[in-house]
């Protein structure tokens, strides 16, 4: 027995501004994804706010009762994810189960199938995964300058803290 986790991922942006540019440009060849705030994927929210939290509250728990913790993720989400520690299965009380959605060319149908299997252990796991890459202090305090800046000289505030810390 033990814990299968299902995880997501969150996107940022929203259809109402490239809704409204298509509409005062309404063209076959409007490029959707080239409009402002179209909708992406936000890994740093799913697995800092999301999947971290998961694994601390449910792993812990699990980890203390001998069972065994499987978090279920999009493989394009688990490589924006630090390097893990790979063990043999035997050895592993904690996995990653990459899917993938695959099209079949002769249906023309999406498949949600299973491309790889990663077993870790859940303290190196989460010791990777809860990490946080500090970066050169020169380098935030240069980011902070220069919205400091804009936002003086009258810019508008488009940005946020999530993407200061990412960039």
């Amino acid at each position: 027995m033990g814990s299968l986790e299902v995880q997501a991922v969150y996107i940022s942006g929203n259809l109402t501004g490239p809704f409204t540019a298509y509409l005062e440009n309404p063209t076959p060849d409007f490029a959707w994804t080239q409009a402002f705030k179209y909708p992406k994927p936000d890994y740093l929210s799913s697995s800092r706010k999301r999947l971290i939290p998961q694994i601390i509250a449910k792993g812990s728990i699990l980890k203390q009762w001998n069972k065994k913790q499987v978090v279920a993720l999009q493989t394009s989400f688990y490589h924006t994810l630090p390097a893990l520690p790979e063990v043999d299965k035997s050895e592993s009380d904690f996995a990653f189960f990459l899917y993938d959605l695959v099209p079949d060319q002769k249906t023309q149908v999406l498949s949600l199938q299973l491309q790889r299997i990663v077993y870790t252990t859940f303290a190196s796991a989460l010791e990777q995964i809860a990490q946080f890459e500090a970066g050169p202090i020169s380098q935030f305090t240069a980011i902070l300058q220069k919205k400091l800046d804009a936002k003086r000289a009258g810019a508008p505030d488009l940005d946020h803290l999530d993407n200061t810390v990412a960039e």
